[in-house]
């Protein structure tokens, strides 16, 4: 099985602009660039020796380290042979990716929960809103660089029968955390 999977993927690397691949289990992973991740998807959707027909999901990953810091993941699935592919990309907070909508109407949940989670924008979108936080609501929150805390508080007021959006507050005062253990005293058996 690893041998024909390893065939396979040197094929590909012939017929797509890959940059790289490897082997992981049952699954071949490839690195596109996004400037060729359009026509990556649409080969391995409509050429007969793929026929990845199902989007099974698509993820994203925030790196912050890196110039291009956000990874997105595209898994698809050949229901003829059961087989898996997964196609990484890699863009930054200015660079749009493709939306593959045309291609896999599955995506268009996706790339709305990517766009609203992590900022990563997908150009073509028919219809890229916020679809998991509220209109209102300010930044990505599963960025690295998001605060725990977030940047508002809602809370219910009684007195005024109304939801209420204020700026958090993080005052606290200084506590010492020094415990006393009890059986510290014990020497090690």
């Amino acid at each position: 099985m690893l041998n024909s999977l390893i065939i396979y993927a040197n094929s590909l690397t012939r017929l797509l602009p890959v940059q790289t691949f490897e082997v992981f289990g049952h699954e071949i992973v490839i690195n596109v660039s996004k400037k060729y991740l359009l026509a990556a998807l649409t080969f391995l959707h409509h050429h007969s020796n793929s026929n990845f027909h199902l989007l099974t999901s698509i993820s994203g990953v925030d790196y912050p380290d890196r110039e291009e810091r956000f990874e997105v993941v595209y898994e698809l699935l050949n229901l003829r042979s059961n087989s898996r592919i997964r196609i990484k990309t890699r863009t930054d907070e200015t660079n749009p990716l493709p939306s593959v909508v045309e291609i896999f109407p599955t995506a268009n949940w996706w790339e709305r929960e990517i766009w609203d989670l992590l900022g990563v924008f997908f150009s073509g979108h028919p219809d890229l809103r916020r679809i998991l936080t509220d209109y209102g609501f300010e930044g990505h929150p599963l960025r690295k660089d998001f605060p725990l805390s977030g940047y508002f508080e809602l809370r219910y007021d009684e007195d005024q029968r109304v939801v209420v959006c204020e700026p958090i507050e993080l005052t606290q005062e200084f506590r010492s955390f020094d415990f006393h253990i009890p059986w510290s005293h014990i020497d090690k058996i």
